[in-house]
């Protein structure tokens, strides 16, 4: 799929957290990034990038680990491949993999020790400078008709605040998440008051839970650097925006689109499917052969 580019916007650059170990895929991804695992026929963390470029993102910095040099050649030229394809009259394919390298300027910095999102946002921090980043989770896939980058940098740019992406859960899953705490201003925007880290049910200020989409400021940044590790030793972005939120404004944008937890194996299979059903090369087979399957109750 060509990469559309959205035009020059006042947020430019996107850090992608990608050092994590991948526990949850195991043995899958015992030698191979869990961000490379395939969704029908791109590797998870494509599709993260394919949506900050088309919401106007130029620069892009992942953060790796060890183990994780697959990200870094995905991204990068294949010289001899794309000679071997140009001479085999393979110009659709060599036009795709040329898009994906020239889609935007990649760095890839490392992250030492798993201690947290927000230490993984740090180690990237000196390359962001006085501007504002977002900040994209490849655990998280949405399905949207408009890039939910876009209409968060829309926001960013109508408040001059952070935009934090969120999302409506069922109780029963509320302890898994963030949960946002805030003032309904409008449809689908909330000014934040407070957030609560995996909270019980009964705690829970809300059912609107925060998802991997973030453009964070300076000032944001300011205050992770200060921000001291929590449980387990790791330093959480959580944190640093509820800190932020006391005392200056901060929003969440209740996403539209189909969220997929790409980080769980039931949800990378349910977004295989969808997906699977919507290709244009063989959606209508795909289906064909999922109506022709017997299944027992």
């Amino acid at each position: 799929m060509a990469i559309h580019k959205k035009t020059s916007r006042s947020v430019r650059k996107a850090i992608i957290p990608a050092a994590g170990l991948g526990t949850r895929f195991l043995p899958a991804t015992k030698a191979s990034p869990k961000e490379m695992l395939v969704l029908v026929d791109k590797p998870l963390i494509q599709y993260v990038v394919e949506e900050a470029v088309a919401s106007g993102i130029e620069e892009i910095i992942i953060v790796t680990g060890r183990g994780k040099r697959a990200i870094e050649d995905h991204f990068d030229v294949s010289f001899e491949l794309e000679e071997t394809l140009k001479n085999s009259g393979k110009n659709k394919i060599l036009e795709q993999l040329r898009g994906i390298s020239n889609s935007a300027k990649f760095c890839y910095v490392r992250q030492p020790q798993a201690l947290g999102l927000g230490h993984a946002i740090l180690c990237a921090a000196h390359l962001i400078g006085d501007e504002p980043v977002a900040v994209l989770l490849g655990d998280d896939l949405i399905d949207s008709e408009t890039p939910v980058l876009s209409k968060m940098i829309d926001l960013y740019e109508r408040f001059k605040a952070p935009v934090i992406g969120a999302h409506r859960v069922s109780m029963d899953d509320i302890h898994q998440y963030g949960v946002i705490s805030g003032e309904p201003l409008e449809k689908r925007l909330f000014r934040v008051s407070d957030l609560i880290e995996k909270p019980a049910p009964h705690e829970a200020p809300s059912d609107i839970a925060v998802i991997g989409r973030y453009i964070l400021t300076p000032e944001v940044l300011k205050i992770l650097k200060k921000t001291k590790p929590g449980k387990n030793g790791e330093i959480q972005l959580t944190d640093g925006l509820k800190t932020f939120a006391r005392s200056a404004p901060c929003y969440a944008y209740e996403i539209e689109g189909k969220r997929y937890d790409a980080g769980d194996k039931l949800g990378l299979l349910k977004a295989t499917v969808e997906f699977g059903l919507k290709n244009p090369e063989f959606g209508k087979q795909f289906e064909d052969f999922l109506k022709s399957l017997q299944f027992h109750q």
